[in-house]
């Protein structure tokens, strides 16, 4: 399949747990032009682990897409880079955002902020990949949240060969905040990202955290090139069916029942293949979110998807019992 171009107005961030090729495919049946990132991989995963084609393993259609890295050490950087760019991946992306203690304790992820020089080098590494080398980070750390700390690292970044900087407009606390807490409590301030762009203008800058709504997108457009959505994304997808309209000059909005078709002939090819259907149907649960029946839809699929023997037509009763509680409004 022909690539799409990696036109970044639109993302939807890379979630431990949550991104994996199953949802990424869910995601691509309801906009076609989102730019959709893998769960980060860590180097030694792809270097050392048994089964490394498993965490680089994707669909065609999920084009475009980008592999996240977590990692420190340069050359393992720049051959995993080298493997992305072998199976096809149209970027790879160096985590300098993620605060967990484990990314911690591996040297990677929002901690390596400290380490400007560094970040540097496994750019440089990436980017003899051929594939454009980008970098996705927070504004600052514990106590070294001053601007002039943030322009250091994208000074040092783009001076590498970075051209596309991803902001989460949060601080991370490494000590005292777990993973969950840091992605709430640090207040956002989109101003900074904005001054980054300002101060940076030949960067691609594209803002992360927080954005809830389309209407939020288009606002930030205004002052940045792009807009990574998060967990919305995940909990309510349908938010991205008028992506390709409002952003990429697309006509159509697909409909759901549309996407269900979909789910269900997706879900037949990967069950044939010895796929279990509950590892599709739990990245679905909100497809219906704020909708008569959507409380249906969620409890049929949750039933019925670890029953042994499962497979696709949990998506079609579960859609039938949707409808059938959407005529007395159940909506929860």
């Amino acid at each position: 399949m022909e690539k799409k171009a990696m036109d970044r107005k639109v993302c939807v961030a890379p979630m431990l747990d949550w991104t994996d090729r199953h949802e990424r495919s869910f995601l691509r049946m309801i906009s076609q032009h989102t730019v959709l990132y893998t769960e980060m991989v860590t180097t030694g995963a792809l270097l050392h682990g048994k089964d490394p084609e498993r965490f680089l393993t994707f669909d065609q259609k999920e084009h475009p897409i980008a592999l996240q890295l977590g990692g420190s050490d340069p050359e393992a950087i720049k051959v995993c880079a080298a493997k992305a760019a072998d199976f096809g991946y149209d970027e790879v992306n160096l985590n300098v955002g993620c605060p967990s203690d484990r990314v911690q304790k591996g040297r990677f992820g929002a901690c390596l902020m400290a380490e400007p020089d560094l970040v540097a080098e496994c750019v440089a590494a990436m980017a003899q990949s051929g594939l454009p080398a980008t970098v996705k980070t927070r504004i600052g750390i514990d106590e070294q949240d001053s601007y002039e700390f943030l322009h250091e690292l994208v000074t040092k970044v783009k001076n590498a060969g970075c051209q596309t900087l991803i902001v989460h407009a949060r601080k991370a606390w490494l000590e005292g905040l777990s993973p969950k807490q840091n992605r709430e409590i640090p207040p956002l301030k989109y101003d900074v990202v904005y001054r980054v762009k300002e101060d940076f203008p030949g960067l691609e800058i594209i803002l992360n955290g927080g954005v809830q709504t389309l209407e939020q997108v288009e606002d930030h457009l205004t002052k940045v090139d792009g807009v990574m959505i998060g967990r919305e994304a995940y909990q309510n997808p349908y938010i991205l069916a008028e992506v390709d309209q409002r952003f990429y000059g697309e006509a159509k909005i697909k409909d759901r029942s549309e996407i269900v078709d979909q789910l269900c002939e997706y879900a037949a090819e990967k069950v044939a293949e010895g796929v279990p259907v509950k590892s599709i149907t739990r990245h679905v649960l909100g497809l219906f979110n704020g909708l008569p029946g959507a409380r249906a839809w969620r409890r049929s699929l949750s039933q019925n998807a670890f029953k042994p023997g499962s497979d696709e037509s949990v998506i079609r009763r579960a859609y039938e019992d949707f409808l059938v509680a959407g005529q007395t409004r159940d909506v929860a």
